[in-house]
């Protein structure tokens, strides 16, 4: 993984001390709340409904043992014992104390880490598969490509007041596991005639007015990556709108330019990047690419496994796959336990997973887009002394894409912008399916909840989705259903009326046992929707 060198540390220190001296103007009186709330943004420091939340950037989703153990650190000493893995690969605290903030940025600093453009109209934090590395089916690693996307757009001083938040994925597999069509930019790693390059999709993402990115560019030369990328966001940055934030993202210029519009403008401004020579030169890809070299493997190591233990033997199966180098596999540590809240862990299970790296991942972890964390390479021999630990911490729910592994964001607990709560609703639905035998029987089923149209909970992408909304002052759940962010993208629908918190919990169960009478061999829950279609699965709802 990456590594700062003497000028990325510089910029991370000088950012922090900076940030202390707002912070003492701030609790001084010398700097109003409208004067500080830029300052503060920009360092991922959000207002609450309770307290300050720090948002802390992990990029493409990687760390180290040593990081991850400073997350727990963070947890124990700065807020409640806990921390939140959100949906962009990233933690959240929910409990920060203003007079903290700069410690907290200092001890985050030490170890390569800090929460610049986690929040404000910037480039934010760059997702990328968490399986990189390690996935049999990709073409190249696409992390590298996100650390130059990540060093080119930090402070770039033409994208640090953008009309709106940005946000950009890579990927290099067909199956996309980044909801990359979802994102601003989408960049997908392609190979064309030996040369590797990238598929450009822009104008993509959720919210009030969610959209699906569309393909602008089938291939771009990787040595023009940065280039392309930046004629992408100049013509945004040119006729984004200012005047009004709903109407402010790039999806709604793209939407209402037109694809092939917009794609003419870029590629006009493309024309004139490339005269500037911003793109890095060879030597500095290859530089970095070093850095993401392959872990010392043991080619010698075993594919075979003792599955007798039939815990484990379920654990294995639904929590692990196939790693491109036999002998290893990629496994997934679920952070959705019965009763437990989507994305959340102790300081304790942070530790316990910084351990777990170091002694059996060759010290790398991944935070997933869907609030789980994973170990990218583990020897098959060492995976049953892996679950038995986590099984200790319970670390171990055997139900990656099933259920209840949903995705659900903070809520009325906690965000002032929300309508309804989605953590309550999110246990009760992990309850009401606990039965891992039932839960695998439905199989795989993305459910996704947002506390509102902001979406932060990815409810338009789930096979279910769930969105909170005021109904009158009350609390209410709206359901939507056909919704995904692989790479057969789409977009859910709304079923009809809402329900309070126990109704939408009955509706889904009804929904979940229409797809079992209705289904056909091996059929998924999303095939089955687009097959029957709404008009059945709201008979079955509303009656």
């Amino acid at each position: 993984m990456y590594q700062y060198d003497q000028y990325d540390q510089e910029m991370v220190d000088t950012r922090v001390e900076e940030f202390r001296d707002q912070v003492k103007r701030r609790l001084a009186g010398d700097l109003t709340e409208d004067q500080f709330k830029p300052l503060r943004l920009m360092n991922g420091l959000y207002l609450q409904l309770h307290a300050y939340m720090l948002r802390v950037a992990i990029p493409y989703g990687t760390l180290n043992g040593k990081q991850m153990r400073m997350l727990g650190h963070i947890a124990r000493k700065y807020d409640r014992d806990y921390g939140h893995f959100t949906t962009r690969q990233n933690i959240q605290y929910n409990w920060i104390k203003l007079e903290d903030a700069p410690d907290l940025l200092a001890d985050l600093a030490s170890v390569e880490m800090h929460a610049i453009q986690t929040s404000g109209n910037c480039i934010r934090n760059i997702s990328s598969d968490q399986y990189a590395g390690a996935a049999k089916d990709e073409i190249a690693d696409p992390r590298p490509w996100a650390e130059i996307l990540r060093q080119w757009s930090s402070f770039h001083p033409e994208f640090s007041y953008l009309p709106r938040k940005f946000k950009i994925a890579v990927i290099a597999s067909e199956e996309d596991r980044a909801a990359m069509r979802l994102h601003d930019i989408g960049i997908q790693l392609v190979r064309r005639d030996g040369e590797l390059g990238g598929k450009f999709f822009v104008g993509g993402g959720m919210g009030r007015t969610p959209m699906i990115a569309p393909e602008i560019r089938d291939f771009v030369p990787a040595d023009e990556l940065i280039s392309y990328t930046e004629a992408c966001l100049r013509v945004y940055n040119r006729y984004g709108r200012r005047d009004n934030k709903y109407k402010a993202r790039i999806k709604i210029l793209v939407h209402e330019l037109g694809a092939e519009e917009y794609t003419r403008q870029v590629e006009e401004e493309f024309a004139h990047m490339k005269t500037l020579g911003i793109d890095p030169p060879v030597a500095e890809l290859a530089r970095i690419t070093e850095f993401f070299a392959d872990p010392e493997f043991d080619t010698n190591a075993s594919d075979e496994l003792d599955l007798s233990d039939p815990d484990f033997n379920l654990w294995v199966d639904q929590n692990t796959v196939a790693h491109k180098q036999d002998g290893y596999a990629i496994a997934t540590i679920s952070l959705k336990p019965k009763s437990g809240i989507p994305g959340d862990a102790s300081s304790d299970q942070i530790d316990l997973m910084a351990d777990l790296a170091e002694q059996y991942s060759f010290d790398e972890l991944r935070v997933t887009h869907s609030q789980n964390i994973v170990l990218p390479h583990v020897k098959k021999s060492d995976l049953y002394a892996l679950w038995q630990k986590l099984d200790e911490a319970g670390l171990a729910p055997a139900n990656l894409d099933l259920i209840t592994d949903s995705i659900a964001c903070p809520g009325l607990d906690y965000c002032s912008l929300a309508n309804a709560r989605s953590i309550p609703l999110a246990q009760k639905i992990s309850e009401r399916f606990a039965d891992l035998g039932r839960q695998r029987e439905l199989g795989e089923l993305k459910l996704k909840i947002s506390g509102c149209i902001n979406a932060c909970g990815h409810h338009h992408a789930g096979h279910i989705g769930i969105l909170g909304v005021d109904r009158k002052g009350t609390e209410n759940y709206q359901l939507l259903l056909g919704g995904s962010a692989a790479e057969d993208t789409s977009l859910a629908k709304i079923t009809g009326p809402g329900f309070d918190e126990d109704g939408v919990i009955n509706a889904i169960e009804t929904v979940t046992d229409l797809y079992l009478a209705e289904r056909e061999g091996e059929e998924r829950f999303i095939d089955t929707y687009r097959r029957v279609g709404m008009a059945r699965f709201k008979e079955a709802i509303y009656g």
